[in-house]
Order: C-alpha cells, then sequence, then structure tokens
C-alpha cells in the first residue's frame, strides 16, 4: 500500500511529535523542512541540538528509526543547518 503525500507528512509529523520531548528536555528541538520524492526527509536541529556532539547519532539512530516506523519508505533523513 503506497502512503499519498499528504498521509507521508502526517506521519512524518507524528516521528518528530514522538521524538520532540526527548529533544525538548535537552534543550533542543526539530522542524521538518522538507520530503523530497517521498524517499528523503529533511529536518532542523534547533536549539542545544545545533552543537550537540552527539547530534548525528540522534539523527541516525532516533530520528530516522522513528520515522521509518511510521513510514518505512523513507531511505534517509538529512539535517539541513
Amino acid at each position: 500500500m503506497t502512503m499519498t503525500s499528504e498521509e507521508i507528512k502526517t506521519n512524518v509529523e507524528k516521528a518528530l511529535d514522538e521524538i520532540r520531548p526527548f529533544l525538548q528536555s535537552d534543550g533542543g528541538d526539530i522542524s521538518l523542512i522538507s520530503i523530497d520524492n517521498g524517499s528523503s526527509v529533511k529536518v532542523k536541529l534547533e536549539g542545544n541540538c545545533i552543537g550537540c556532539s552527539v547530534n548525528q547519532m540522534t539523527l541516525k539512530s532516533g530520528v530516522e528509526m522513528t520515522i521509518k516506523k511510521y513510514v518505512p519508505q523513507i531511505e534517509e533523513v538529512i539535517n539541513v543547518s
């Protein structure tokens, strides 16, 4: 079953809502920038997440894993700063 672009966006937002409290507890946040071709998600880490030495690990293991749980066809999550 293929999701519409609207369903993909809704599910990506749900994934970000799931992870956002963890980022906010460390003084950071995340926002959705774009979804390209239904397979690539661009996000922006904000606040304390910008200079955090573990933000790439957070992005891959936390954010990407959570987004893929909601939208399995997503292939990559990219942080734009």
